[in-house]
């Protein structure tokens, strides 16, 4: 009986510790959820605020209008930079899956002299800023006469996310067995249409997660769009909001907070939609 009560005793201990521990990490959840969500509540209350300026702005307004999101579509170009941003993403979008599925491909299935350094200079290149590169890729683009274009913005974003997707979309490649390819070429099949009609259909969560995360990035970048773009009729969303509230004069902060809010709702859409592949695929990219 003393032998069977000490066992009970000693194992109290760590079951009480489990339960604290459970305990800290939800805390700490809902602490995280609370600092995330306190100020989208917040942002999306003040365009619905009467006034234009945040320091009256509430989260929850007392007389709640839609006048800043129809200023945003009568008084400036917000359809204009929508779309410019809107083309920007979905050719950003296509050139990127396309580029680092074939490269991974590639990587993943080929032996090939000068593979290793070739995978090692890919690794390297993700550890420098991308800052580094802006006045090298400013003159560049002055020189293909791309500065003001947004084709030039297409590829500078495909080609500046190859690395990172190549690594992630290979180490997801891995976890296809090689005896799909092998058996497919004892029939007969190319290279091409091993990669078309047996890798690809397998790959689907991982080419989600590429496909919406390039989506994104047009949306969310400001400084680079800003270096190269110039006219007015090639704005992004993220120039034209900017420069609603830049400058002494401009008091508008809660039209901002109105196309913030706007720009939020694509992107909400896709990741709600696209949940379980975007998990998947970064799951399996990154254990793999």
């Amino acid at each position: 009986m003393i032998i069977e009560t000490n066992r009970r005793s000693a194992t109290s201990i760590p079951k009480g510790i489990d339960v604290l521990i459970t305990v800290l990490i939800y805390a700490l959840l809902i602490l995280i959820a609370i600092l995330v969500i306190i100020p989208l509540i917040w942002i999306i209350g003040s365009s619905f605020n009467p006034s234009s300026s945040l320091l009256s702005a509430t989260a929850i307004p007392k007389n709640p209008t839609l006048m800043h999101y129809k200023r945003l579509f009568t008084e400036t170009k917000f359809l204009q930079w929508y779309w410019n941003t809107l083309k920007i993403a979905i050719a950003n979008m296509i050139l990127s899956v396309v580029l680092t599925t074939m490269t991974g491909y590639i990587f993943s299935r080929f032996k090939f002299r000068g593979k290793k350094i070739a995978l090692l200079s890919i690794l390297v290149l993700q550890m420098f800023p991308s800052f580094m590169g802006m006045i090298a890729i400013y003159m560049l683009l002055w020189q293909l006469q791309l500065l003001d274009n947004h084709l030039g913005l297409i590829l500078v974003y495909a080609a500046g996310q190859i690395p990172y997707n190549t690594w992630l979309v290979k180490g997801y490649m891995a976890s296809i067995p090689k005896s799909l390819d092998e058996a497919a070429k004892l029939d007969g099949a190319s290279n091409m249409t091993i990669f078309t009609k047996i890798i690809l259909p397998l790959m689907k969560p991982i080419i989600t997660f590429v496909a919406l995360t390039q989506f994104m990035a047009p949306w969310m970048d400001f400084i680079f769009p800003r270096l190269i773009l110039s006219s007015n009729s090639k704005k992004t969303l993220a120039i034209g909001l900017f420069d609603l509230i830049a400058g002494n004069t401009n008091n508008n902060f809660t039209m901002f907070a109105a196309g913030a809010v706007l720009v939020a709702v694509p992107i909400t859409i896709l990741y709600v939609a696209l949940q379980r592949y975007l998990l998947e695929g970064l799951i399996a990219g990154a254990n793999k």
